[in-house]
């Protein structure tokens, strides 16, 4: 089943984000490696697509996982939980309806 993961980035966090990075990115790629990605990327803080030092105001993330409870653990092992960039993150359900 597809799940959304909805994070909300903790103020001041652009460093943390930028250092923490990489290794963020090598979870979704072996996520998109093994066919379960759908879409993930951040929210940029202002209406451009590279905000600058605005940074960003969170991330969203769908992907299939067996079940809400291994969705959850996925997104609380986020390199990025870790590094204190995520203030709050909330895994739901996803139905995906288009296209």
């Amino acid at each position: 089943m597809l799940y959304a993961i909805m994070a909300e980035d903790a103020p001041g966090s652009l460093e943390r984000r930028r250092q923490a990075r990489p290794a963020h990115l090598q979870r979704l790629e072996e996520l998109r490696d093994a066919g379960r990605l759908v879409l993930a990327g951040p929210h940029p803080a202002v209406d451009a697509a590279d905000p600058g030092p605005a940074g960003f105001s969170g991330s969203l993330v769908v992907a299939d996982f067996p079940s809400l409870a291994q969705a959850q653990a996925w997104a609380d092992a986020d390199p990025y939980c870790a590094a204190g960039v995520y203030a709050r993150v909330l895994v739901k359900p996803f139905r995906q309806v288009l296209p």
